[in-house]
C-alpha cells in the first residue's frame, strides 16, 4: 500500500500544471517586468537553468543568480530581493584570443 501511494504521489506531481521543475532563462518572456513561460499567463515560478541560474517566484527574481560566459566560465553572482539587484556582486569578464 506504501508503494502505491508513493507511486500515486510521484504520477500527480508529474501532471500538475503548477508545478515547474526547472526553465531555461532564455525560454521566458518579460511581459510588464515580470517573467513568463510562453503562451502563458501565469507568471513562472521555479529554476532556471542554462548560462543564468536562479529562482523566479511570481515571476520576480529571488536569491541568488549566477550567469556563466558562453565558454562555462563565471561571469556573474549576486542576489536578488523583490527583483532588484541586493548586496554585493562578483562580475568576472571573459579572457579569450581576440582576433
Amino acid at each position: 500500500m506504501k508503494k502505491l501511494s508513493l507511486t500515486l504521489l510521484t504520477f500527480l506531481l508529474f501532471l500538475s500544471p503548477n508545478l515547474v521543475l526547472s526553465e531555461t532563462f532564455y525560454d521566458l518572456v518579460v511581459r510588464d517586468g515580470l517573467y513568463y513561460k510562453k503562451f502563458s499567463d501565469v507568471p513562472f515560478s521555479g529554476v532556471t537553468t542554462g548560462n543564468e541560474q536562479g529562482t523566479i517566484k511570481n515571476g520576480i527574481r529571488e536569491g541568488v543568480w549566477i550567469t556563466y560566459h558562453p565558454n562555462g566560465q563565471l561571469k556573474s553572482k549576486g542576489n536578488y530581493k523583490n527583483g532588484k539587484t541586493d548586496g554585493s556582486w562578483v562580475y568576472n569578464y571573459e579572457i579569450g584570443v581576440m582576433d
